[in-house]
């Protein structure tokens, strides 16, 4: 194959428009981060546990072990366990963990709050699940925010002297999306598009005080690199040894293509299809995961009009005018939680009971804490900001509205 010649101007695609080997690949990592590293004596590698940060982190650890780069003075990972990922994904996460600490390296498990996790929130304060349309809080709030804070927390310390280069996985044709916010910064800052995504400025780091960098090194890495590299090339001690073949097999390994082997949550309430899941429970030894695949059916059904509550129409601003949207449905009903709660239990004790039957890893969909903190905000009769908990059920009939002093009736 003939080396690839790295555009300077143009569209970021330009560049990468031939099929790179794994050396190759490897060989525009390495000078992406001679070309950034040096500048920083503090790097944190942002790790979520799925297919392009544990690349991007296992490649860097070996390639400062195995001197293809100098190590930095500090460097940390940050890990975002947002208590709902596929179990391989969270089970392969602990072991990499592990094996990072044997190694000395300092890693940060980011958590969202108690009353701020996925399930808490949604069972103990009422909050819908999730949807694409006009409710989307999770990603934020159980990932991002965390991070978020981890990252200030932490550049509040002198460990890091106010500064620090964090290193992602994003990589083009992830979404297209992300593609057009990468050529329209590329070049900026002064980075080149062979040398990565470098960014002086850490996107919407809201409350982060210093100076922080981003660099994305893997970049110009394509599914099936990050494919060879999990699974064939990182399981080898020569490698680093790192325990990186259940990732690449919980998206499907080689059979995954680019736009389809993407993972969220476990039973992910945004996802059209759960893909994800599908996949891991065709594998005889996750066979055993598949009732989670009855979790969507529980969200759709919490969605639904009788089991939250509504605004009557009559609640008014300060200056007197109705509230916008003033018969709006809102969070679920301390029935519905409650039912929803148990139902979730219960497929977590299903699955548990026959993992703990075959010999195979548990699960913690709601661990003790987190079933007792839903239990006390249920009990405490918790409710989101603006709602009080005595609106009337949103399948239920309200025959008049009042609409700037104008008596309507009300289509459910």
């Amino acid at each position: 194959m003939e080396n690839l010649k790295i555009k300077k101007q143009g569209s970021i695609f330009e560049g990468f428009s031939k099929r790179l080997n794994m050396n190759e690949a490897i060989e525009m990592t390495k000078q992406s981060l001679q070309a950034y590293g040096d500048t920083h004596q503090h790097w944190g590698i942002a790790w979520s546990g799925g297919k392009d940060s544990s690349a991007t982190l296992t490649l860097i650890i070996w390639m400062i072990e195995s001197g293809m780069i100098p190590a930095p003075k500090k460097l940390s990972v940050f890990y975002a366990d947002t208590r709902m990922e596929l179990p391989p994904l969270s089970i392969a996460a602990y072991q990499i963990i592990d094996e990072l600490e044997e190694r000395g390296i300092e890693v940060n498990i980011v958590m969202a709050p108690m009353d701020k996790r996925f399930m808490v929130y949604m069972l103990g304060r009422g909050v819908p699940p999730p949807n694409n349309n006009t409710l989307r809080w999770c990603t934020r709030q159980i990932k991002i925010d965390p991070m978020q804070d981890a990252l200030a927390e932490a550049l509040a310390t002198s460990d890091y002297d106010g500064n620090i280069l964090m290193i992602t996985g994003v990589r083009q044709g992830e979404s297209a999306i992300r593609d057009q916010r990468i050529i329209m910064s590329c070049g900026k800052d002064g980075a080149e598009c062979g040398q990565g995504w470098y960014q002086e400025v850490l996107p919407n780091a809201k409350g982060i005080r210093g100076r922080v960098a981003t660099l994305a090194p893997l970049l110009h890495w394509r599914v099936c690199h990050i494919w060879e590299w999990l699974k064939h090339w990182a399981p080898q001690e020569e490698f680093g040894d790192w325990s990186t073949g259940a990732i690449a097999d919980a998206y499907g390994g080689d059979e995954a293509e680019e736009l389809s082997a993407r993972t969220g949550c476990v039973g992910c309430p945004l996802a059209q299809e759960d893909r994800a899941l599908d996949t891991v429970v065709s594998m005889p030894h996750w066979e055993y995961l598949s009732p989670l695949k009855g979790l969507r059916s529980i969200y759709r059904e919490l969605r639904e009009p009788h089991n939250r509550l509504r605004k009557p129409g009559t609640d008014r601003n300060k200056d007197g005018s109705l509230e916008t949207n003033p018969q709006r449905m809102g969070p679920l009903t301390l029935e519905a939680r409650q039912k929803a709660l148990k139902e979730i239990l219960t497929i977590q004790d299903e699955v548990n009971k026959e993992a703990l039957f075959q010999n195979r890893p548990s699960i913690s969909l709601i661990n003790e804490q987190e079933e007792i903190r839903i239990r006390d905000l249920i009990q405490a009769n918790t409710w989101p900001n603006k709602w009080r908990g005595d609106e009337p059920r949103a399948d239920e009939a309200m025959d008049l509205i009042l609409a700037e002093g104008v008596v309507q009736p009300l289509l459910l």
